[in-house]
Protein backbone atom coordinates (compact mmCIF):
# COMPACT_ATOMS: atom_id res chain seq x y z
CA UNK A 1 0.00 0.00 0.00
CA UNK A 2 1.18 3.25 0.82
CA UNK A 3 5.05 3.28 0.18
CA UNK A 4 7.62 2.49 3.19
CA UNK A 5 11.15 3.38 1.65
CA UNK A 6 13.21 1.62 4.73
CA UNK A 7 14.75 3.89 6.32
CA UNK A 8 15.84 4.11 9.62
CA UNK A 9 14.16 7.39 11.53
CA UNK A 10 17.47 8.70 13.96
CA UNK A 11 16.91 7.86 17.57
CA UNK A 12 17.32 11.38 18.51
CA UNK A 13 14.85 12.45 16.04
CA UNK A 14 13.29 15.72 17.54
CA UNK A 15 9.47 15.20 17.53
CA UNK A 16 6.51 17.30 19.49
CA UNK A 17 5.17 16.38 23.19
CA UNK A 18 2.76 14.10 22.96
CA UNK A 19 -0.58 14.46 24.17
CA UNK A 20 -1.73 11.97 26.85
CA UNK A 21 -3.94 10.16 23.92
CA UNK A 22 -0.60 9.82 22.08
CA UNK A 23 1.34 8.24 25.15
CA UNK A 24 -1.65 5.69 25.64
CA UNK A 25 -0.47 4.44 22.38
CA UNK A 26 2.16 2.56 24.46
CA UNK A 27 -0.45 0.28 26.31
CA UNK A 28 -2.04 -1.67 23.71
CA UNK A 29 -4.46 -2.75 26.05
CA UNK A 30 -6.45 0.09 26.08
CA UNK A 31 -6.76 0.78 22.37
CA UNK A 32 -8.88 -1.10 19.95
CA UNK A 33 -11.32 -0.42 17.80
CA UNK A 34 -13.90 -2.84 16.02
CA UNK A 35 -15.26 -2.53 12.03
CA UNK A 36 -16.85 -4.08 10.06
CA UNK A 37 -14.43 -5.60 6.91
CA UNK A 38 -15.87 -6.95 4.11
CA UNK A 39 -18.30 -10.13 5.91
CA UNK A 40 -16.73 -10.93 9.12
CA UNK A 41 -15.93 -8.50 12.05
CA UNK A 42 -12.22 -7.03 12.32
CA UNK A 43 -10.42 -5.71 15.36
CA UNK A 44 -7.77 -2.92 14.62
CA UNK A 45 -5.98 -2.48 18.02
CA UNK A 46 -2.15 -1.65 18.90
CA UNK A 47 0.20 -3.78 17.93
CA UNK A 48 1.96 -6.01 20.37
CA UNK A 49 5.67 -7.40 19.92
CA UNK A 50 3.48 -10.72 19.64
CA UNK A 51 2.08 -9.66 16.79
CA UNK A 52 5.33 -8.88 14.69
CA UNK A 53 6.25 -12.46 13.44
CA UNK A 54 2.80 -12.28 11.52
CA UNK A 55 3.75 -8.66 10.46
CA UNK A 56 6.96 -9.83 9.63
CA UNK A 57 5.39 -12.41 6.83
CA UNK A 58 2.86 -9.66 5.78
CA UNK A 59 5.85 -7.23 4.86
CA UNK A 60 8.02 -10.04 3.66
CA UNK A 61 5.61 -11.04 1.11
CA UNK A 62 5.63 -7.03 -0.41
CA UNK A 63 8.92 -7.32 -0.16
CA UNK A 64 9.61 -9.73 -2.49
CA UNK A 65 6.82 -9.61 -4.75
CA UNK A 66 5.62 -5.70 -5.12
CA UNK A 67 6.06 -2.18 -4.94
CA UNK A 68 4.52 -0.62 -2.08
CA UNK A 69 7.88 -1.01 -0.21
CA UNK A 70 11.00 -0.21 -2.19
CA UNK A 71 13.12 -2.80 0.36
CA UNK A 72 14.02 -5.88 -1.86
CA UNK A 73 15.29 -8.00 1.59
CA UNK A 74 12.78 -8.61 3.74
CA UNK A 75 13.87 -7.66 6.87
CA UNK A 76 14.06 -10.12 9.88
CA UNK A 77 11.56 -10.64 13.13
CA UNK A 78 14.21 -8.76 15.02
CA UNK A 79 14.50 -6.08 12.84
CA UNK A 80 10.69 -5.61 12.87
CA UNK A 81 10.54 -5.78 16.34
CA UNK A 82 13.24 -2.89 16.76
CA UNK A 83 10.96 -0.67 14.22
CA UNK A 84 8.16 -1.49 15.92
CA UNK A 85 9.81 -0.05 18.94
CA UNK A 86 11.75 3.01 18.31
CA UNK A 87 7.59 4.31 16.59
CA UNK A 88 6.28 3.58 19.96
CA UNK A 89 9.13 5.44 21.37
CA UNK A 90 8.61 8.25 19.17
CA UNK A 91 5.13 8.11 20.48
CA UNK A 92 3.54 6.74 16.71
CA UNK A 93 0.51 4.58 16.57
CA UNK A 94 1.65 1.27 15.23
CA UNK A 95 -1.42 -0.83 14.70
CA UNK A 96 -2.69 -4.32 13.51
CA UNK A 97 -6.12 -5.38 12.34
CA UNK A 98 -7.11 -8.67 13.48
CA UNK A 99 -9.94 -10.94 11.93
CA UNK A 100 -10.87 -14.30 13.56
CA UNK A 101 -8.03 -14.42 15.94
CA UNK A 102 -5.51 -13.49 12.62
CA UNK A 103 -3.40 -10.61 12.18
CA UNK A 104 -4.03 -10.01 8.53
CA UNK A 105 -2.97 -6.64 8.36
CA UNK A 106 -1.38 -3.48 10.09
CA UNK A 107 0.34 0.30 9.36
CA UNK A 108 1.70 2.96 11.23
CA UNK A 109 2.19 6.52 11.22
CA UNK A 110 6.21 7.30 10.54
CA UNK A 111 7.87 10.71 10.82
CA UNK A 112 7.85 12.27 7.75
CA UNK A 113 11.54 14.05 7.31
CA UNK A 114 14.16 13.96 10.09
CA UNK A 115 14.92 17.77 10.03
CA UNK A 116 13.28 19.21 12.92
CA UNK A 117 10.84 21.60 11.44
CA UNK A 118 8.68 18.78 9.50
CA UNK A 119 8.30 17.62 12.93
CA UNK A 120 3.99 17.91 12.37
CA UNK A 121 3.80 16.36 9.15
CA UNK A 122 3.61 12.21 9.48
CA UNK A 123 4.14 9.24 6.38
CA UNK A 124 1.35 6.32 6.47
CA UNK A 125 2.40 3.15 5.24
CA UNK A 126 -0.03 0.23 5.60
CA UNK A 127 0.26 -3.49 4.49
CA UNK A 128 -2.43 -6.33 4.05
CA UNK A 129 -1.57 -9.99 4.17
CA UNK A 130 -2.04 -11.76 0.73
CA UNK A 131 -5.34 -12.26 -0.59
CA UNK A 132 -6.67 -9.58 1.87
CA UNK A 133 -7.31 -6.63 -0.10
CA UNK A 134 -10.84 -5.58 -1.47
CA UNK A 135 -12.53 -6.56 1.91
CA UNK A 136 -12.37 -2.85 3.99
CA UNK A 137 -9.40 -3.72 5.95
CA UNK A 138 -7.29 -1.04 4.45
CA UNK A 139 -10.56 1.42 4.90
CA UNK A 140 -10.45 0.32 8.84
CA UNK A 141 -6.96 0.39 9.37
CA UNK A 142 -6.21 4.07 7.91
CA UNK A 143 -9.59 5.37 9.53
CA UNK A 144 -8.07 4.42 13.46
CA UNK A 145 -4.61 5.23 11.91
CA UNK A 146 -5.73 9.19 10.92
CA UNK A 147 -7.92 9.38 13.92
CA UNK A 148 -5.10 8.38 16.60
CA UNK A 149 -2.75 10.49 14.81
CA UNK A 150 -5.70 13.58 15.18
CA UNK A 151 -5.07 13.24 18.41
CA UNK A 152 -1.84 14.20 18.60
CA UNK A 153 -0.03 17.23 17.98
CA UNK A 154 0.52 15.99 14.66
CA UNK A 155 -0.98 18.60 11.23
CA UNK A 156 0.08 16.82 8.09
CA UNK A 157 -0.24 12.87 6.84
CA UNK A 158 1.79 12.32 3.48
CA UNK A 159 1.00 8.97 1.66
CA UNK A 160 4.10 7.80 -0.72
CA UNK A 161 2.75 5.19 -2.79
CA UNK A 162 5.14 2.78 -5.39
CA UNK A 163 3.86 3.04 -8.74
CA UNK A 164 1.30 4.84 -10.43
CA UNK A 165 -0.58 1.68 -11.13
CA UNK A 166 -0.67 0.93 -7.82
CA UNK A 167 -4.65 2.15 -7.61
CA UNK A 168 -5.85 0.18 -4.21
CA UNK A 169 -3.63 2.41 -2.78
CA UNK A 170 -4.50 5.53 -4.34
CA UNK A 171 -8.00 4.98 -4.45
CA UNK A 172 -7.90 4.55 -0.42
CA UNK A 173 -6.14 6.97 0.20
CA UNK A 174 -8.62 9.40 -1.95
CA UNK A 175 -11.78 7.96 -0.24
CA UNK A 176 -10.34 8.81 3.27
CA UNK A 177 -9.79 12.48 2.07
CA UNK A 178 -6.34 12.47 0.82
CA UNK A 179 -5.39 14.53 -2.37
CA UNK A 180 -2.81 14.01 -5.16
CA UNK A 181 -0.13 16.48 -4.37
CA UNK A 182 2.82 15.14 -6.62
CA UNK A 183 4.81 12.30 -8.58
CA UNK A 184 8.03 11.64 -9.05
CA UNK A 185 8.84 10.02 -12.63
CA UNK A 186 11.35 6.81 -12.82
CA UNK A 187 12.20 7.37 -9.30
CA UNK A 188 12.71 3.67 -7.88
CA UNK A 189 13.69 0.55 -9.35
CA UNK A 190 12.58 -2.79 -8.84
CA UNK A 191 12.04 -5.58 -10.89
CA UNK A 192 13.47 -4.67 -13.26
CA UNK A 193 12.02 -1.15 -14.19
CA UNK A 194 11.71 1.94 -13.27
CA UNK A 195 8.83 2.96 -10.74
CA UNK A 196 7.14 6.18 -10.27
CA UNK A 197 6.46 7.79 -6.69
CA UNK A 198 2.89 9.18 -5.97
CA UNK A 199 2.56 11.39 -3.03
CA UNK A 200 -1.17 12.46 -1.62
CA UNK A 201 -1.56 14.71 1.35
CA UNK A 202 -4.26 15.18 3.87
CA UNK A 203 -4.54 17.53 6.65
CA UNK A 204 -5.10 16.10 10.34
CA UNK A 205 -7.09 18.26 12.57
CA UNK A 206 -6.40 21.82 12.06
CA UNK A 207 -3.93 21.81 9.32
CA UNK A 208 -2.05 24.34 8.39
CA UNK A 209 -4.65 27.27 9.43
CA UNK A 210 -2.89 27.71 12.63
CA UNK A 211 -0.29 27.81 14.58
CA UNK A 212 0.91 23.88 16.28
CA UNK A 213 -0.86 23.69 19.49
CA UNK A 214 2.16 22.92 21.67
CA UNK A 215 4.23 26.23 20.74
CA UNK A 216 5.65 27.53 23.95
Amino acid sequence: MACHRGAQVPADFPHPSSSADSAELIDPADQATDATAGRGRVLVRDATPQDMAAVQRIYAHHVLHGTATFEEQPPTVEDMLARRRHMVELGMPYLVAEADAEVVGYCYAAPYRPRIAYRYTLEDSIYLAQGRAGKGLGKALLAELLARCERGPWRQMIAVIGGNENQASINLHRGMGFTHVGTQPATGFKFGRWIDVVFMQRALGSGGSAPPSDLP
